[in-house]
């Protein structure tokens, strides 16, 4: 046989082995939708990567992880202490701690280990946070995304426990200190308050049982639901699709962007590396937690310079600054001062934080699907209430190390207490303000280029001398995206009878007017308002 002739039908022979062998795959797994999947288009913002930055560190905390619960005794029995490190030898030490140790100066490589998995962690929650804040100023958890953002909340809540348990397993001084005023919180719930101490410790603090089951919670039911989760939000993602920013070419009905494969997948993975690598360069150059410097938990020993990691400092903060209010009733003692900031506070917190957008939906009346992004700028009154919770935050943040504060900058600690007292209280709502006088600043000026064009460079003197800037006209797709945004009008008290209506509807119609009040109208010709309209068009069913 020729050698054409042969080599043709060795061809024939793998393409019909291959056609039946990927025939049979898909008569078992969805092989045939996997190229779908493979094409689907993500947006190349880089703000898209947040969410990705947040996976990627959950990877390097599972992949860490395993490593450190090879070595980690969670147990609280105590022994002396004779391991390398020679300042503390002969010292009574629980051996969650004595693992601590054997970890960080005896295992080959523990100590990298232990700093990479304890920076991830940081890294982990404020990707979280940051996403988190993408989403809510671009308007991403409208429909029909409400479910992904409670999905979102979840699990940024899952992390902060996560954290804490992670925090507190070494059991040294430090940790110790934050399970003390774990254990004051949940005693200050009135009613369950004990019984919850007495449920997670074992008995009276610090009890034998909690760091074991600490343990537990951190190695395998905090991060089972986070998978769980995780894999879930994916799943939403991919189905309802990505949000995207508006412009040439992007609809409501569409997403464009890179497909999966190679284009986002080599970006992705190139994230990830990127990532591992920075944690990787933190944990063998900056050292974080030596819990080796604060020494054994021992409950009549405070730490100095006690401080919990970043995204707890806020309740660290609101303990601090909460006057001591004490109530006597029915024979129990209801400490305000700690329930209401370590309790009320945080639940109030993500109750908002899951309610937001159907809040926001009832005060704007706005029930259509939305696949495009929101400039914050355009949004003034979200944008503000945002920027408000931020320096709320912020405030509490730095409340939370009010004492290094006045000791750093030599001031007066109780001075410095009223100070952050005052601005909780005064600074959100001013942020709020100025955070809404620059969102319509901007949206001035963007009404100004449409209306007048921008400045072309030249300059033209009449014959009477008069002076007058050039200026030309935006190009047509930058007017299209600056101009294609949907902006539901404000419920109106109509009709003129409007005197029957409930309490209920008219608060509603009173947050739509405050919600939309100072809104700047672009200059829209006919033409501009059918391609607007064709921008903004629902999804087909």
């Amino acid at each position: 046989m020729p050698f054409g002739k042969r080599e043709e039908g060795l061809q024939g022979t793998a393409r019909r082995a291959a056609e039946r062998g990927f025939r049979r795959l898909d008569e078992r797994l969805p092989a045939a939708d996997a190229g779908k999947l493979l094409r689907k288009a993500f947006p190349d913002h880089w703000a898209f990567l947040l969410g990705e930055l947040a996976l990627y560190s959950l990877i390097v905390l599972i992949l860490t992880g395993v490593f450190l619960t090879l070595f980690f005794d969670p147990l609280m029995s105590e022994s002396t202490y004779h391991g390398s490190y020679g300042p503390l030898h002969g010292t009574r030490m629980t051996r969650a701690y004595a693992s601590t140790l054997r970890l960080s100066f005896d295992v080959r490589g523990g100590l990298l280990i232990r700093q990479i998995h304890h920076w991830a962690a940081l890294t982990f929650v404020a990707a979280i946070g940051v996403h988190m804040l993408r989403i809510f100023f671009t308007g991403a958890f409208r429909r029909p995304r409400e479910g992904n953002w409670m999905i979102g909340v979840t699990l940024f809540l899952l992390a902060l426990l996560e954290g804490f348990c992670g925090y507190s397993l070494p059991d040294d001084l430090l940790s110790g200190t934050g399970l003390r005023t774990a254990d004051t919180i949940m005693g200050s719930i009135p009613i369950v308050g004990t019984y919850l101490s007495f449920f997670a410790f074992g008995g009276e603090f610090p009890g034998q049982d909690i760091i074991p089951r600490l343990y537990t919670v951190h190695i395998l039911l905090v991060p089972g639901i986070l998978i769980a989760m995780v894999t879930a939000h994916l799943i939403l993602v991919v189905f309802l699709k990505h949000t995207q920013w508006r412009g040439p070419g992007r609809t409501n009905r569409n997403v464009r962007g890179q497909p999966m494969l190679p284009q986002w997948l080599t970006k992705s993975t190139g994230l990830f590396l990127i990532l591992f690598g920075c944690t990787a360069v933190l944990g063998a150059v900056a050292q974080i937690n030596p819990v080796w410097n604060y020494g054994p938990f021992r409950a009549d020993q405070v730490s100095t310079d006690a401080q919990p990691d970043w995204y707890v400092g806020f309740l660290e903060g609101a303990l601090r600054l909460m006057p001591p209010w004490e109530n006597r009733l029915w024979g129990h003692t209801v400490m305000w001062n700690v329930f209401l900031p370590a309790v009320v506070l945080p639940g109030v917190l993500f109750m908002v934080l899951y309610l937001y957008p159907f809040f926001e939906r009832w005060v704007t009346g706005d029930r259509g699907e939305h696949h495009l992004c929101d400039r914050p700028r355009e949004r003034h009154t979200r944008t503000g209430l945002g920027v408000a919770g931020i320096v709320g935050y912020a405030v509490l943040l730095l409340a939370g190390g009010n004492d290094l504060i006045a000791f750093g900058f030599e001031l007066s600690l109780d001075t410095l207490t009223w100070v952050f007292r005052v601005a909780v209280v005064v600074a959100p709502p001013l942020a709020f303000w100025i955070t809404k006088g620059i969102c319509l600043a901007l949206q001035h000026r963007e009404r100004e280029r449409l209306a007048e064009g921008d400045e072309s460079g030249l300059v033209s003197q009449s014959v009477y001398g008069d002076l007058t800037e050039g200026q030309k006209p935006l190009p047509r797709r930058e007017q299209l995206t600056l101009l294609a945004r949907s902006d539901p009008a404000p419920l109106e008290l109509e009709p003129p009878g409007a005197a029957g209506l409930s309490r209920y509807e008219r608060l509603r119609i009173t947050l739509s007017q405050w919600f939309y009040r100072d809104q700047v109208e672009m200059p829209v010709t006919d033409e501009q308002r059918e391609n607007i309209a064709a921008v903004n068009a629902p999804p087909q069913e």
